[in-house]
């Protein structure tokens, strides 16, 4: 097994493991190895120490498996929670460090797909219900053009366009 450290042209940092260098070299060639933060397929290799899953004191064997990431349409979101955090951070980014802002972002994904109802391309339609008092009031997600995001903004509708990653709906290292 071959464990890679590997960064996007956005310099996003992750892990990759491959059972051989060719194998990653043909999962690049065909695309399959894409940036879990943002589905860049821009993939290269970092400089790093070689990793060894020898067998460890107690006997167990070290490994693991890694998927190629596809990337989901752009999300938008309805929750007061994420909004506010999003604020929060948003007046800081300079204090954080690349994987920090990585890892803050994963984070906050995670916590809108545990607490939001995914109500898919049906989005402007539903939060709009719920904007006028016609639905009650939760936290949802779906698709939205970036039209529709604006217009529902225009309307004095508090949305947020997020980027969700497929890998976000598997668990997380």
């Amino acid at each position: 097994m071959k464990v890679l450290d590997l960064h996007c042209s956005q310099q996003h940092s992750f892990e990759g493991w491959f059972a051989s260098e060719d194998d990653f070299q043909s999962q690049l060639a065909r695309g399959l190895v894409t940036c879990p933060v943002c589905a860049d397929a821009a993939i290269t290799k970092k400089l790093s120490a070689p990793r060894l899953n020898l067998t460890t004191s107690r006997g167990e064997r070290g490994g693991g498996l890694a998927r190629p990431v596809e990337s989901e349409p752009m999300q938008t979101v309805s929750d007061p929670a994420v909004t506010e955090t999003v604020t929060t951070h948003a007046q800081e980014p300079h204090a954080l460090e690349p994987a920090q802002l990585q890892a803050a972002l994963l984070k906050m994904v995670r916590h809108v797909v545990a607490n939001t109802e995914d109500v898919g391309s049906s989005f402007p339609e539903e939060v709009r219900k719920m904007h006028y008092g016609e639905a009650e009031h939760r936290n949802i997600r779906g698709q939205a053009s970036p039209q529709e995001t604006e217009a529902l903004l225009d309307e004095g509708i508090s949305v947020l366009p997020l980027p969700m990653p497929e890998s976000v709906k598997e668990t997380l290292q």
